[in-house]
C-alpha cells in the first residue's frame, strides 16, 4: 500500500487514461461533429493546473488543426465587469472541480453573447458542466491529495481527443491509446528520484525550462514543486530563459531541463551546452542518451514517441521528483500548507 495518497494518484494515471479514452471516445467525436464550422477560435478560461491544460491546447491545435488558441483573462469579466466580444470563438472552460465561479463566468457570458461552449471537467454535475453545450467528463473520480495529478494529465488528454476528432485523425487516435502504457514505462524512474533526490533538499529556488508542447509541462512542473516543496521555481521557455533569466544561473543553480525529440529538441540541447558553461546543476528528462548522461539528474523516456503527446509522459518525472522532494524535506505531499482542495476565486 503506497504511504501517500498523491503517489497513487500519480501511479493511478495510465488506468485513468485508458478509462477517460474507452468512455469519452464516442461523446468526442459527437462534440467534434457538432462544433465544426461553427467557431474560429478557441477561447479558454481556466485556473491553476487547468491553465496549463490550457498552455498544451494552443500547441496541439494549434499545430495539428491550424485552429487559433487563446487564454481568457477572468478578471476582466469578473472584477472589473467588462465582457469584451466573443464572436467567433469556441468558449472551452477546463476546470477539474467546475466550481470557479470566474471560470464559470467566462462561459456564461460567452453563452449570453449566442456563442458555443464546451466544459472539460471531472464532476458532470457542476455548475460549470450545468452551464454549457458540451462537457466532456475526465471520469478519473475523487482526487484526494490537494496538488493535482490525474487531472492534469486526463485533461490533456481530452483535448488530445478532440483536436483528433475535429481533424478525422483515426491515426491520432491511435497512437493516444499507445499512451497509458508509456506512462507506466515512465513511472520507472521513481526509485532513481527517491534514491537522489536528498541532493536539492536545501535548495530554494530553480527553473524549470521547456518549449513548444512541453511549454505547458514546465509550467505544470514548476507549479508541482512549489505546490509540495515551497521552493520558488519559475517556468520558462527556452527561449524567453535566453532573454534574461539565464542571469539567474551561477554554480550550483538547479534547473529541471525538458528535452524530449522534436522540433525543439536541438535548441533545447544548445541551451544545455550553455547551462553546463555557467555550472547549473541539471536534471534532464529526455529520450536522449547524451542529455541524460550530462546530467546531475538524467529521467529517461521512452524511445520513438511523438513530440506532440511527450506532455503526457515528461510531467510524470516531475510529479515524482516534487513529492519526493517534499518528503525528503519533511513536508506533507498530501497536505500542502496553505493549499485547498478547491479553490474558487472571482
Amino acid at each position: 500500500m503506497s504511504d501517500s495518497l498523491l503517489r497513487e494518484e500519480i501511479f493511478s494515471q495510465p488506468e485513468a487514461l485508458r478509462r477517460l479514452f474507452q468512455t469519452q471516445a464516442a461523446t468526442v467525436e459527437a462534440i467534434a461533429q457538432d462544433l465544426r464550422g461553427q467557431f474560429d477560435y478557441v477561447l479558454i478560461a481556466a485556473r491553476g493546473t487547468s491553465d496549463n491544460a490550457a498552455r498544451y491546447a494552443q500547441y496541439l491545435l494549434g499545430i495539428h488543426n491550424q485552429i487559433q488558441v487563446a487564454l481568457a483573462t477572468p478578471s476582466v469579466f469578473t472584477l472589473y465587469g467588462q465582457a469584451p466580444s466573443l464572436k467567433g470563438a469556441l468558449v472551452v472552460g477546463i476546470s477539474q472541480s467546475g466550481q470557479s465561479p470566474d471560470v464559470g463566468a467566462v462561459l456564461a457570458e460567452a453563452t449570453r453573447q449566442g456563442q458555443p461552449t464546451l466544459a472539460i471537467t471531472n464532476d458532470s454535475q457542476s455548475p460549470l458542466a450545468q452551464a454549457v453545450d458540451h462537457v466532456i467528463t475526465l471520469g478519473v473520480g475523487p482526487e484526494k491529495a490537494i496538488a493535482a495529478t490525474k487531472t492534469y494529465t486526463s485533461s490533456i488528454g481530452a483535448v488530445a481527443m478532440l483536436s483528433a476528432a475535429l481533424s478525422n485523425d483515426s491515426q491520432q487516435l491511435q497512437t493516444l491509446e499507445r499512451v497509458p502504457g508509456l506512462m507506466s514505462d515512465v513511472m520507472q524512474n521513481e526509485d532513481l528520484i527517491r534514491g537522489r533526490v536528498e541532493r536539492y533538499r536545501y535548495a530554494d529556488r530553480c527553473a524549470v525550462v521547456g518549449r513548444g508542447y512541453n511549454y505547458a509541462t514546465a509550467f505544470e512542473i514548476a507549479l508541482k514543486v512549489k505546490e509540495l516543496t515551497g521552493i520558488v521555481a519559475e517556468p520558462y521557455s527556452s527561449a524567453d530563459f535566453r532573454h534574461g533569466p539565464i542571469r539567474m544561473v551561477t554554480g550550483g543553480f538547479p534547473l529541471l531541463l525538458i528535452a524530449p525529440s522534436g522540433q525543439v529538441l536541438e535548441d533545447v540541447r544548445t541551451l544545455l551546452e550553455e547551462i553546463r558553461q555557467l555550472e547549473g546543476d541539471l536534471i534532464v528528462i529526455s529520450d536522449q542518451g547524451d542529455l541524460l548522461q550530462s546530467a546531475e539528474l538524467g529521467l529517461g523516456l521512452p524511445q520513438d514517441v511523438p513530440e506532440w503527446i511527450s506532455p503526457l509522459l515528461t510531467v510524470i518525472p516531475g510529479q515524482l521528483l516534487a513529492l519526493y522532494l517534499a518528503k525528503a524535506r519533511g513536508l506533507d505531499p498530501d497536505n500542502p500548507r496553505g493549499l485547498n482542495k478547491v479553490t474558487q476565486t472571482w
